[in-house]
């Protein structure tokens, strides 16, 4: 690997066509990535990823045929600073080792908030997380595998010398980076976390080689304040940053109409080599974080159609991450077996019931990890789904068509803002393309 991140044997030079996409799917996990914690009372606990990974289990997903499991490894700091500057790669290292705190230096890099605490070994852990997906991204552009999922990932905030919002390195970009680095023409990355994808947004705002697009709860409203039409990035790159800022209470209905309106005309314009998706599920109803009203059957449904396009626009070339999620036993394990399912082309029915010895324990588990419940709670057991979906019926919603849409509509105000804004940048006519 050379000093820009190139690795010896990766697919390289000015338009080479990216490797042939291996037919497996890729679960980068191991337990060590249970140690990107902020403590029991943080709303981001890790307990949510073991539970997760059990269910999964138990659900057979990791047992699925050509389904493949392995570990990271810790991300280099020369590969973290592909995106983030020298000096806040060493804070970071510095306040979380032994004796390193250091209130003063913690500061300067927005460590240390309620937000981002410090806690010990937080640079091995930031890495860690880092390396996971990296090793996603490896997989996919060196063709041993399709598809690649980490559900450890998705720490969009980060940015180049600070944390935010729960996230020390920012994953996806350094991915995105190690990509171009090593031959890739165009990524994509595609955010449907309820939170704008601010870090990764910044991290390529004047590079035409990628295009973000993030679907989020309206800066108006959430943190990080950020994320409207008008982001649409800087000189060559103008265009390619694309924001869909939607109202409070979107549902179903709204999310994946709005969806609709943007993603596919956009992918498909810009025919990425790699599509890299963050999940973030702190879309839910129940998330306690934010106000957007999805189920998890509507979640499921976004992950199937950012499979689909995957394999319709990227060769199947497809890095999926995880992201925000607070529900920790309600929402996200149900939520990412759905995604690690789907990645592995056996999506599970939404009626199948949870099963019942993981239902029963899962509350306890966060109950005893959070220092909320005691070890068996017999009325959060009751409380707790007991299907992998929501029961509301099939998820239908009326897709974007030519046109508008309802200007008194405030769902349909946003996606017209954003395509007005955005779709003429590439050659699309906002009124007739979809």
């Amino acid at each position: 690997m050379d000093a820009s991140g190139r690795e010896s044997g990766a697919p390289a030079g000015p338009g080479q066509e990216p490797a042939e996409a291996g037919r497996d799917t890729l679960v980068v996990w191991d337990d060590d990535l249970l140690g990107y914690d902020f403590g029991p009372h943080h709303p981001m606990h890790p307990v949510r990823l073991a539970l997760t990974m059990e269910l999964a289990a138990r659900a057979g997903v990791l047992a699925t045929p050509g389904l493949t499991r392995a570990a990271g490894s810790l991300a280099t700091d020369q590969l973290i600073e592909l995106v983030h500057d020298p000096a806040y790669v060493a804070a970071v290292r510095h306040v979380g080792a032994p004796g390193g705190g250091n209130p003063r230096l913690a500061a300067m890099f927005a460590l240390g908030t309620s937000d981002n605490p410090v806690f010990r070994g937080m640079h091995e852990a930031a890495a860690s997380a880092t390396g996971a997906t990296l090793t996603a991204a490896r997989a996919v552009w060196s063709g041993t595998h399709r598809h690649a999922v980490t559900i450890a990932g998705g720490l969009h905030h980060a940015m180049r010398a600070g944390a935010s919002g729960f996230c020390v390195y920012n994953d996806p970009a350094v991915a995105i980076a190690w990509l171009l680095a090593n031959g890739a023409s165009r990524v994509a990355y595609v955010d449907v976390d309820v939170h704008h994808g601010d870090g990764v947004q910044n991290a390529f705002y004047d590079d035409p080689r990628v295009l973000t697009i993030s679907l989020h709860q309206s800066g108006r409203t959430l943190f990080p304040g950020t994320g409207f039409p008008a982001e649409s990035g800087a000189g060559d790159a103008e265009g390619t940053a694309v924001n869909v800022a939607l109202p409070p209470g979107t549902g179903d209905a709204g999310w994946l109409r709005a969806f609709s309106g943007v993603v596919p005309v956009l992918l498909r314009q810009f025919r990425p080599d790699v599509l890299v998706t963050q999940h973030g599920c702190d879309t839910h109803a129940l998330d306690p974080l934010a106000d957007l009203r999805l189920t998890v059957d509507g979640q499921r449904a976004s992950y199937d159609a950012l499979h689909e396009l995957a394999h319709e626009v990227a060769g199947g070339r497809w890095v999926a991450c995880g992201g925000g999620g607070y529900a920790l036993e309600t929402v996200v394990p149900r939520a990412w077996t759905h995604l690690l399912a789907i990645a592995a082309h056996a999506p599970l029915p939404v009626d199948r019931p949870l099963p019942t010895e993981w239902r029963e324990a899962a509350p306890g588990r966060v109950g005893v990890a959070t220092g909320r419940g005691p070890a068996r709670d017999d009325a959060a057991i009751a409380a707790m789904p007991t299907a992998f979906g929501d029961g509301g019926g099939p998820v239908t919603y009326r897709g974007w068509d030519a046109g508008e849409g309802d200007p008194d509509d405030p769902l349909d105000r946003a996606v017209a803002e954003t395509r007005r804004e955005i779709l003429p940048l590439h050659g699309l006519d906002p009124w007739r393309d979809r």
